[in-house]
């Protein structure tokens, strides 16, 4: 093969192209141009040193494939870098905490972020990012004897932490990515009747009645009811806000106030403080839930229950979706349509306290 030269190179339809080299690419003649000679003269020595080294048993292998040493170079030289500034995934993770503090993430998801990738730190602490492959990452995903739900929530948080390391460049490629999903059942939506619902209401306490009255006819979050100040309730527009920062979609949202749910609540109102206590609540909720009788409490159900009964009410999975937060009313739809009649819906949203009598609920809706 002849050694590549620069020569001089003239064409009056690209006058700024000055230089020219002529070389071999997978076996037939190509040329390339060029405006300055000192990249001209750098490129054919490249040429040149890859003439030599093609003769090689390596490069001979990476013919097989259509590639050159130059390609080889280029593909494995990222790797090399990230070795280089690479950290170990204990490293990583304090790091990715700090990051995620300082960019305002809630404390409850920082603490299910610490716990779910300790676990992951347990076995991959001591090693170095850029050298945990997806294979590992697999198994060990596999070997967490949980359910499909849990090993899958697991699974997002270390693509979030390896997505954090390529931002760094302590790795070239996300290995997460490449891992399996477990494959989650689908389960029936579980919702409370309305006569769990009334004697549910009945049972509470002042102290978590407002949880339960904003989780049946608001439709809030857990979360989201956990964080919500009295202050974000306004009784004069009948509307309680969401704020982006204790949303978990992190967008702000309005949600209607039904009149239910006004008459629960404003025997209770504050004019700022928790609408959730802070001690005991768990126990409190518990013993309500005992002194409805109700065995089982289903996946979620407060919300689940509001979007059953407003989709069968108000006939609107737009509006239903625009309530609960969510981006796209397909889904509110496909879930919740045909879970209630019409005739329930409304002895559902009638639950209201009985003014002056014994009974918190109004006879006609409890039965």
């Amino acid at each position: 093969m002849r050694t590549a030269k620069v020569r001089s190179y003239h064409d009056k339809q690209r006058p700024h192209l000055k230089f020219v080299v002529s070389y071999k690419r997978n076996g037939k003649r190509a040329r390339s141009f060029f405006e300055n000679k000192k990249v001209a003269q750098t490129f054919a020595q490249l040429k040149n040193n890859e003439r030599v080294i093609g003769e090689t048993d390596g490069a001979k292998q990476l013919a097989k494939f259509g590639k050159t040493i130059a390609d080889a170079i280029e593909f494995y030289l990222p790797h090399l870098q990230a070795s280089n500034r690479t950290c170990t995934f204990a490293e990583l993770l304090a790091e990715l905490l700090r990051a995620k503090e300082a960019d305002g993430a809630s404390a409850a998801y920082l603490t299910d972020l610490k716990c779910r990738l300790g676990q992951f730190k347990n076995s991959f602490g001591n090693k170095l990012v850029s050298e945990i492959r997806s294979d590992e990452i697999d198994d060990w995903l596999r070997g967490l004897n949980v359910s499909a739900v849990t090993r899958n929530n697991s699974r997002r948080a270390i693509c979030t932490a390896f997505s954090f390391a390529l931002k760094r460049n302590y790795c070239v490629s996300n290995p997460v990515v490449k891992t399996a999903k477990a494959k989650e059942p689908q389960t029936d939506i579980g919702i409370l009747t309305i006569s769990e619902a009334a004697r549910l209401l009945e049972s509470a306490t002042p102290d978590v009645l407002p949880y339960l009255a904003i989780g049946l006819f608001a439709g809030l979050r857990r979360a989201e009811i956990e964080r919500l100040d009295w202050s974000k309730i306004d009784f004069e527009s009948g509307l309680i806000e969401v704020t982006a920062q204790n949303s978990k979609t992190a967008q702000r949202r309005l949600v209607t106030m039904q009149p239910n749910l006004r008459e629960w609540l404003l025997p209770l109102r504050k004019h700022k403080g928790n609408v959730t206590p802070s001690n005991c609540f768990r126990e409190l909720f518990e013993q309500a839930r005992e002194a409805a009788g109700i065995a089982e409490w289903p996946d979620n159900a407060l919300r689940h229950s509001f979007a059953s009964y407003h989709l069968a009410a108000f006939k609107n999975a737009a509006s239903t979706a625009l309530e609960l937060g969510h981006h796209d009313s397909r889904i509110t739809f496909a879930h919740y349509r045909e879970l209630v009649k019409p005739k329930n819906a409304e002895r559902y949203w009638n639950l209201s306290p009985t003014a002056g009598a014994s009974s918190k609920v109004v006879s006609i809706s409890s039965r």
